[in-house]
């Protein structure tokens, strides 16, 4: 009979938002006392939903003493867990302007301090694909440094669509732990992935709305408003994955694609027998991807986009602003990824 070599996991979640990691942690039976994050926007969600503490804080100029305190942790302690989800738009494979992102690009390296001072049992990161691997970039210098200090890890990119989630998001992932104890990335099951109509296409509950659509409910199936020419657009969409050249040669042509073809999915319809496109805080918006609703002549709703993002029905995101709201859905790790991630966590305190 299987008995624990360790205590039940507690876990710190940095850079938390509000709550995907650790609402697929609490899903595992991890216990979290709580997250720390700089936007106080997320505080209310992260509380309500966790039901632990959040720190609003910076964490480049976060005192160790202050999450000592708030948390009630202490170093070298072996059930303990350390989450670094850090923003991570800087290092994403997508062209973007990177001035504004290049604030955050050191974060993974403030966290090092965190690992490096209290040298938690685990510790979990997850991050864009395109964060650099080479030794001398920050994710080289982290592990190099965690297996200095007596970690082992396993990493690898990962699709959470191969978890539950029915959303194409692929995600690069490190575990490690200094037990001693080998870790592997769960591998998810590819034979099974969950479609857009298997997660949203029921009527019954996701009732049909039209844009402009405001649900003060807390359940928030509420969708944007579309301009006119938006909702021309939409409405000469083909349902079920149509897309701009359904209008090609119209004056629904948006001028900056008369001159080349890129970001083929801006203006499109979610396909019902696919996985959804990688939710981002912009997916209520229909000019900034696939993000029309298969049928509907509308962007989906928040809480389409917190269902595609695996939260639970009844996780209920607190501001007036759909907005806030959609930057805390596409900022968050997929809570059905969390889950997978923290039962292979929890397997290594099996003996």
């Amino acid at each position: 009979m299987k008995k624990n070599s360790i205590k039940r996991i507690k876990a710190v979640d940095f850079f938390c938002s509000a709550g995907g990691v650790s609402c697929g942690f609490k899903q595992a039976g991890i216990e979290v006392l709580g997250g720390i994050d700089i936007d106080p926007a997320c505080q209310l969600t992260y509380e309500k939903n966790i039901n632990a503490k959040y720190l609003c804080a910076d964490v480049s100029s976060l005192l160790k003493k202050t999450v000592t305190k708030t948390f009630g942790i202490r170093r070298n302690q072996n059930n303990l867990l350390f989450v670094g989800c850090s923003p991570c738009q800087y290092y994403s494979n997508i062209i973007t302007d990177k001035t504004k992102s290049n604030q955050t690009r050191l974060l993974l390296a403030d966290f090092q301090e965190f690992v490096d001072y209290y040298r938690p049992g685990f510790v979990f990161v997850e991050n864009v694909p395109g964060l650099d691997k080479k030794p001398e970039s920050p994710l080289g210098q982290f592990k190099n440094f965690l297996t200095e200090s007596g970690y082992v890890f396993d990493d690898a990119v990962v699709n959470a669509k191969y978890f539950g989630v029915p959303q194409n998001r692929r995600r690069y992932i490190l575990i490690a732990n200094r037990l001693g104890k080998e870790l592997s990335l769960p591998k998810g099951n590819k034979k099974e992935v969950k479609t857009v109509k298997q997660a949203i296409g029921d009527y019954t509950i996701f009732p049909p709305i039209e844009s402009g659509t405001n649900d003060e409910t807390p359940y928030m199936h509420s969708a944007a408003s579309l301009d006119d020419i938006n909702l021309r657009r939409i409405q000469s969409t083909s349902h079920n994955g149509g897309g701009r050249s359904d209008w090609e040669n119209s004056d629904l042509q948006v001028n900056c694609y008369t001159r080349h073809n890129g970001h083929t999915d801006v203006y499109g319809r979610m396909y019902w027998n696919k996985p959804s496109p990688t939710i981002t805080t912009k997916f209520n918006s229909l000019s900034n991807g696939r993000y029309g609703h298969p049928e509907q002549d509308r962007a989906i709703s928040l809480r389409e986009g917190a269902t595609l993002q695996s939260f639970p029905e009844d996780y209920v995101f607190h501001s007036n602003s759909q907005g806030k709201i959609a930057k805390m859905i596409g900022n968050a790790v997929p809570p059905l990824l969390a889950k997978a991630i923290g039962e292979v966590l929890n397997e290594t305190t099996q003996v």
